[in-house]
């Protein structure tokens, strides 16, 4: 018997995690590399990876219904929006109850994955015994990983599933003028003490800006400031006594643009528009322009604890000069403004130099070889959970000779009119290729899922008639 294909899966956080599973599940021997001492990725406080940056009062901004994995439901007596310490846990529940510890390989750092050339050449690696994934499942070339030790294993297949919230994004280019206080990144903040006493200056609009002004507010001297060049809306985790998210669930068969208008008319009614909270306009509609999901700041707004500001336009000794000509004294300045997408073990030959930019088939597949597929490598208009499972289990399948991609001309055709709708909704600027619509996504992948399996079902009926042309001619000759 053939052996079953050995594949590799980097990173052991939620991404990762589905991964291996899936691959277990299609019978696939499967090694998953993991940089930290313990599964869950960004979720896991205190990893030894020092990659994580969950802080103390994080909690879900989707509701648990919306998150979970549909394979293993949280648990129904948690609540709604459970803390960061509760997924870190049941991710590390999810690894332990589908038996993926045994595969992963904690305390190892992947630092380079390449390609086997055709010849075999690879420097001090004779060719493979048995090809492995370039096109269909069982032809190609193998992949070779090594890791930070030296050590280069062999593998038929890759799943890149390393997150993209771990390198920090700071203001390029910088303010001008010097800074005498303190700068940090929201990926270094864990509690509220670090600013007690201190004048504090968040950067941002997004959920972390928004968490961490709000932890600030309740230890700072004075009210926190919170700046940003553009809005955003902000939705309350409940409206009308329901998780916010599970009303946008309930318009998914809805075009997005209708459903972008409910969708505002009812934030609208609940909530107002962010410039009733003196925050800048929104940049653009509610599901063109990512929402912060918060209950606290408008609180925290309303009662003068945290104060807006507009950009920044230059710093001034200990003072931040805004663009709007005011001026504050701050003694530590957050930056909360994101991440880079960063693949640091894959050569421009795969990433093309910038990762945000991979035209992946469906967000999974590698467009010059799908054998190096990437699970969670998308921004998602809700949880992420649903989706890198649902990607896993593709990627399995077709692994696994389950699925058959289409041909390349076609999966050319589908990433870019991806890119054009993206675009068109997100504009060029907001890492379109990465963008998916959670619901309709998840609807796309069941689809071609079954496409895929349709297939290989008919390849397989191709195969199988020249052998039942030649019985029957040899029955009509007797």
């Amino acid at each position: 018997m053939t052996p079953p294909r050995r594949v590799a899966v980097i990173g052991a956080g939620a991404a990762g995690l589905a991964a291996t599973k899936a691959l277990l599940d299609a019978g696939l021997d499967t090694v998953t590399y993991e940089k930290g001492d313990r599964p869950g990725g960004l979720w896991a406080r205190g990893n030894s990876s020092g990659l994580s940056p969950a802080y103390a009062s994080l909690h879900l901004n989707t509701s648990k219904g919306r998150t979970q994995f549909a394979d293993f439901p949280m648990p129904a007596s948690w609540p709604d929006y459970p803390s960061a310490d509760l997924v870190a846990g049941y991710l590390a529940d999810y690894a332990e109850t589908f038996g993926l510890i045994a595969h992963i390989r904690y305390g190892t750092t992947v630092v380079s994955v390449e390609r086997e050339d055709g010849t075999g050449t690879a420097a001090g690696h004779p060719r493979p015994a048995r090809p492995a994934a370039g096109g269909p499942p069982g032809t190609g070339h193998a992949w070779l990983v090594t890791t930070d030790t030296g050590d280069t294993a062999r593998y038929d297949a890759v799943v890149v599933a390393n997150g993209h919230n771990w390198d920090p994004r700071l203001p390029e280019p910088g303010y001008p003028g010097s800074f005498s206080g303190t700068r940090i990144h929201a990926h270094e903040y864990r509690t509220a003490e670090a600013f007690r006493d201190r004048r504090v200056l968040v950067v941002g609009m997004g959920n972390s800006a928004m968490d961490i002004a709000v932890d600030a507010s309740y230890t700072a001297r004075g009210p926190v400031l919170l700046s940003a060049r553009r809005g955003v809306h902000i939705v309350p985790k409940y409206l009308f006594g329901r998780p916010a998210d599970a009303t946008g669930g309930a318009l998914s068969v809805l075009p997005w643009r209708i459903r972008q208008r409910i969708a505002e008319t009812l934030l609208t009614l609940a909530v107002g528009p962010p410039q009733r909270y003196g925050l800048p306009a929104p940049a653009g509609g509610l599901f063109q322009n990512h929402p912060t999901v918060s209950d606290t700041i408008l609180h925290r707004l309303t009662h003068g604890e945290v104060a807006a500001r507009p950009g920044i336009d230059r710093f001034d000794g200990d003072r931040v000069v805004f663009t709007d000509g005011r001026s504050d004294p701050v003694d530590i300045v957050v930056w909360a403004t994101g991440y880079r997408v960063t693949i640091p073990f894959l050569s421009a030959r795969w990433t093309g130099g910038d990762p945000e930019q991979l035209p992946l088939y469906k967000r999974v597949f590698h467009p010059d070889d799908p054998g190096l597929a990437f699970v969670g490598l998308m921004q998602s208009t809700g949880a992420a959970l649903p989706v890198v499972e649902a990607q896993a289990k593709l990627a399995a399948a077709r692994l696994s000779g389950a699925y058959a991609l289409p041909p390349a001309a076609e999966r050319r055709r589908s990433t870019d009119r991806d890119l054009r709708e993206a675009t068109a909704r997100w504009g060029i600027d907001r890492r379109p290729r990465m963008r998916i619509d959670f619901d309709r996504y998840l609807a796309d992948l069941s689809r071609e899922t079954k496409a895929g399996r349709a297939r290989v079902r008919r390849a397989a009926g191709r195969r199988a008639a020249p052998a039942t042309r030649a019985e029957n001619t040899e029955e009509s000759t007797v």
